[in-house]
């Protein structure tokens, strides 16, 4: 029993259960053996909504109210200032004032304040400078301008993202030296680069963020006596989100959990601290408690340097540690749990838990094969709609991708459909900047005369023009009265160097090529004077096309060593696949035309809504959150898993824990999506269902196919990998061999031959003063007529619902929608 202080006792002490006792209420008996465990080491494998943080503010609360610690002996870590903030609330919510005078930050801020006190040692001054990212990549910009490593392929991004990798290695210059292989003028640059950056920052008494943690580690390991006071004093370590830890970080943990050599105790005790109570019968203080709570199945950063085998290997790493499985799940329904606990259970290397629940088994997940992304777009938007009917809020609800471009069709879908939405933790499609740097190509083509796109991309990808030649070209320009454009053709007179100079006269005539391949040819001499002109058979993707491969804007981003550049090289790929949907679904539109249609949707005002936005994101951002309605999209190989992750050591497998993770942010409902053809590299082709699919249970899902049954090789079983099939039909090959697609028999109507499928993306058009009320008919370009049931917003923000007669009620954004009133 744990003598607790009692003011009202003689003598202030009293021999009554521990206060502690009142923590655990409401626990169930795995969160309150991790609450009231004491002892060296403890893992608490917390499964996706188990309670976890609960956890970890009760037992923080249990060493303090038990005496077990004082304030100041407890540092606890975790990844994010909100989540530090929000355990430093919880643990002052459950004892007051009590609780001050503890360590409760990130890694970074903990480091920071020892760096500080400790400065002198590494021979920093206490009040160093601490560089973010941007000032990294000013510094860096420098020394590789001043290297001319630029010619070598260097960019800042690149070169601060293998510096910070390394650093997280607890790497240095000097070390990579020694196993580089400096026979490559690559690496001999690199390295100079490396130093060079590290000699910035120790000259400017300067760390950046990797150093806060490296620095400390070295702190630690160069200098024990210092050391030993921290081991002193943090007598119960707890860390968050251990599966994202990185060696730094690791490094960091082990280091603090250190015991305390007798000599360095002799040492303390005789300069006045009193440490004689924390040693044992050796005379060492026994090393810190550790706790740690995480979840192997949730580790998705391996590229950021996160290493599962922390929390894998932690019961070697801490011989005798206790460990507690958290499998009760508080937060989805058994349906949702049962096809996790099937996806991740192919993953090996792992501690196996089932979460469960309480609650019971709920609505069955919904399945859906589109033909294409836009028809899954249009099913995703449609649900929500109906979803929002029902009650639910679009705050709520959150949409799921594995890559950012995807979000092209879904906002496309959206902004036509009133959905109010917002992209988090990225920017909408048409507001990224490669996105706007190839936009920039196709407006210099259409208007010669738009001087803000030209001098976008003049320098775009890099071709060593700076502001003061577009300053020449500009002042060339004005004093001979003539455009931008035509300042680029006479670029050859304007004495600015000829490397610079082929560069300019070189984008000009790329230009004019693409210009001229939108020219209709001349009819011949001898046609009919009524004959209608000839239009041109080139289309707005042969010119985006021409133009991506002469400025190199597309192959800039896939051979940069930016590992960004992956990701923006993807976005061009999928402007450059919608050219193509958009020349096929309008074989007579012009390139005005196409610039006009994604003006108009990029333009399209934010909707606002009483109920919040629909949220999407990348199943990376989506960790920690959840929402009562779920859509995870694009579940195919070489989305998920990702092409690039399918071949690397361990990309399946954390794939399929990013894939567990988006399933478990549902509360209530989850969708899981794919297309029957979706655009990579620029190219429309057949989509293969993911490997996943087929690890859940057929009978999870319910699988809806669109419009009618969406089915394989000679149309003899559903494609989707466990929709039900006949008996005795074979579940693999089926969809796997599928080369062509049909349509099965469906609860719909009859399509007739060669008709178009309802959901179909036209292009939009503006309606400019359009004005519908309530009960008006009107016709759909897709969705065939109906009636308007109520108009809302106001302005360029009016939406009109309408009952349609085969299409069901739909949500329009009069301004754009393809809609005439009849």
């Amino acid at each position: 029993m744990t003598l607790i202080l009692d003011p009202d006792e003689p003598g202030g002490w009293s021999d009554a259960p521990p206060a502690a006792s009142a923590l655990v209420d409401g626990l169930n008996p795995e969160q309150r053996e991790a609450v009231e465990y004491r002892g060296p080491a403890l893992l608490i494998v917390a499964g996706a909504g188990s309670g976890k943080t609960r956890v970890l503010t009760h037992r923080i609360a249990g060493l303090l109210e038990s005496r077990d610690a004082w304030p100041s002996q407890i540092l606890a870590i975790t990844f994010t200032n909100k989540a530090a903030a929000e355990m430093r609330e919880r643990v002052r919510h459950l004892l007051g004032d009590g609780a001050d005078g503890m360590w409760i930050s990130t890694f970074h801020s903990a480091c920071v304040r020892i760096l500080r006190r400790e400065a002198d040692a590494i021979g920093l001054s206490s009040t160093f400078t601490i560089y973010d990212s941007a000032d990294t990549r000013v510094i860096l910009k420098r020394i590789i301008k001043d290297l001319d490593a630029d010619t070598m392929g260097f960019t800042p991004a690149g070169a601060q993202g293998k510096i910070s990798k390394l650093k997280n290695e607890l790497a240095d210059a000097d070390s990579y030296a020694r196993n580089a292989n400096m026979n490559d003028p690559h690496e001999v640059m690199f390295v100079e680069i490396f130093r060079q950056y590290a000699r910035r920052l120790r000259d400017a008494s300067a760390l950046d963020f990797d150093d806060l943690i490296g620095e400390t580690v070295y702190l630690f390991r160069a200098f024990p006596k210092t050391a030993a006071l921290y081991q002193r004093r943090f007598r119960h370590i707890l860390v968050d989100e251990y599966q994202d830890t990185n060696h730094a970080q690791y490094s960091l943990i082990h280091e603090l959990t250190r015991p305390v050599a007798p000599e360095l105790v002799d040492e303390m005790e005789s300069q006045g601290l009193h440490v004689r109570s924390l040693a044992d019968s050796s005379g060492s203080i026994p090393g810190a408690s550790l706790t740690v709570v995480g979840d192997s199945d949730q580790s998705i950063y391996a590229f950021r340097g996160a290493d599962i085998r922390n929390i894998v290997e932690f019961e070697r790493d801490f011989p005798g540690a206790r460990v507690v499985l958290l499998e009760q799940n508080y937060r989805s329904t058994q349906n949702i749990l049962s096809a996790a606990n099937a996806v991740i259970g192919n993953n090996f290397d792992r501690k196996d838990k089932k979460l469960w629940t309480a609650v019971g088994d709920g609505e069955k997940i919904t399945g859906y094969t589109g033909y294409t992304a836009h028809d899954e777009a249009q099913f995703i938007a449609d649900e929500i709609e109906a979803l929002h009917r029902s009650g639910v809020d679009y705050r709520d609800i959150a949409v799921f991708y594995r890559t950012n471009a995807q979000t092209r069709a879904l906002e496309e879908i959206f902004v036509r459909s009133a959905l109010p939405y917002r992209v988090v933790g990225g920017t909408k499609f048409y507001e990224r900047a490669e996105i706007k740097d190839a936009m920039a190509y196709l407006i210099s083509v259409a208007n010669p005369l738009d001087e803000l796109a030209l001098r976008r991309i003049l320098n775009t990808p890099k071709r060593g023009i700076g502001p003061a030649t577009v300053t020449a070209l500009a002042t060339f320009a004005e004093q001979n009265e003539i455009s931008f454009r035509q300042a680029m053709r006479a670029a050859g007179g304007l004495g600015l160097g000829p490397k610079v100079t082929a560069a300019i006269t070189a984008l000009a005539n790329l230009l004019d090529e693409a210009a001229l391949m939108l020219v209709p040819p001349t009819p011949p001499a001898d046609a009919p004077a009524d004959a209608p002109a000839p239009s041109s058979s080139v289309k707005v993707s042969d010119v985006l096309s021409h133009l991506l491969t002469g400025s190199g804007l597309l192959d800039a981003l896939r051979n940069s060593r930016d590992p960004q550049d992956e990701a923006r090289a993807e976005n061009v790929d999928e402007l450059l696949a919608q050219t193509k949907d958009f020349d096929k679904d309008n074989p007579d539109a012009t390139l005005v035309d196409f610039l006009t249609q994604v003006s108009l949707v990029a333009a399209a005002d934010d909707l606002d809504d009483a109920s919040g936005t629909v949220s999407l994101m990348t199943l990376h951002t989506a960790k920690g959150l959840e929402y009562h309605a779920v859509f995870v999209t694009g579940i195919e190989e070489g989305l998920l898993p990702h092409q690039i992750s399918a071949s690397e050591p361990g990309g399946p497998a954390e794939e399929r824990r990013l894939f567990y993770v988006g399933i478990t942010r549902a509360r209530v409902r989850l969708y899981l999506s794919l297309a029957m053809s979706r655009a990579q590299f620029g190219e429309t082709n057949v989509a293969l269902p993911s490997r996943y699919l087929q690890e859940i249970p057929e009978e999870l899902i319910d699988w809806k196919q669109s419009p009618g049954m969406a089915n394989s090789r000679g149309g003899t079983g559903p494609r989707a990998l466990n929709a039900r099939r006949q008996p005795g039909a074979d579940r693999w090959g089926s969809s796997y061999n599928s080369d062509r697609f049909s349509v099965a028999a469906s609860t719909k109507p009859a399509r007739a031959a060669g008709a178009e499928w309802p959901n179909k993306v036209t292009a939009v058009r503006d309606n400019g003063d359009l004005t519908l009320d309530a009960g008006d008919r009107i016709r759909h370009a897709d969705f065939g007529e109906g009636r308007v049931t109520q108009v809302t917003g106001e302005g360029t923000k009016k939406v009109a619902h309408v009952s349609f007669d085969s299409a069901g009620q739909k949500k329009l954004l009069i301004k754009i929608a393809p809609i005439e009133k009849i």
